[in-house]
């Protein structure tokens, strides 16, 4: 078994939780390199959504999606952890204000992308504690 088949097999549940999410923004991401009618149907439904903004939102999810591959695997780096939380409270946050104060997206499409985001904020959210503590624990 290689190296890379024994890290992948000895990932924590987060770590395959955030494979997961990854994966599912690669294909967002690359739905909105190639056909913004489907990132209108993700995540814009009340509004005209143009190739190049469905490329804007492609590069950006592309970017989020780096983020969640690199933390599962390093799941250690606390400044990556962080990096990659945030992405999902900018993320989610983003998505949240074009509801409520653009009218730009509908509850349905919130509802979908927070599947993903709220429990990855949460599970990220106790990880992060965690490295705090550790990182306390070993300066004490």
């Amino acid at each position: 078994m290689g190296v890379a088949l024994r890290k992948l097999a000895a990932l924590p549940a987060l770590g395959w939780w955030l494979l997961v999410v990854g994966a599912v923004r690669l294909g967002f991401a690359w739905s909105g390199f190639f056909d913004a009618r489907a990132v209108r149907a993700g995540g814009y439904s009340n509004t005209h959504v143009t190739d190049v903004h469905g490329r804007t939102v492609g590069a950006w999810t592309l970017l989020s999606c780096t983020l969640c591959f690199m933390c599962a695997f390093n799941l250690e780096n606390a400044p990556l952890c962080a990096a990659t939380l945030l992405s999902f409270i900018y993320a989610y946050g983003y998505f949240v204000m074009e509801y409520l104060v653009h009218g730009t997206t509908t509850a349905a499409s919130l509802g979908t992308l927070g599947i993903f985001a709220v429990p990855s904020i949460i599970w990220m959210g106790i990880h992060w504690r965690h490295l705090l503590r550790q990182r306390a624990a070993k300066q004490s």
